[in-house]
């Protein structure tokens, strides 16, 4: 895994305020951006999931039962 350098500007008293508390902002953008990501996946199964149960919706209880049934008798 390879690394880059991002850059953001922020406010000057913002910056200072970093440096007097020594607060890491590699680490907290980093796991800001993680956090990020995690709950924007998280989004996109929930919508993916929610587009699957509408057409789960639309087949009759019988025919999935009837799969099912197929499927283990396969085994």
């Amino acid at each position: 895994m390879g690394w880059v350098t991002v850059s953001a500007k922020i406010r000057r008293d913002l910056y200072e305020k970093l440096k007097r508390y020594g607060i890491p902002v590699s680490e907290v953008i980093r796991r800001a951006l993680e956090e990020e990501i995690r709950r924007r996946e998280e989004h996109e199964v929930r919508e993916a999931l929610k587009r699957v149960q509408e057409i789960l919706m639309k087949i009759p209880p019988e025919e999935i039962v009837s799969a099912v049934r197929s499927s283990r008798e396969e085994r």
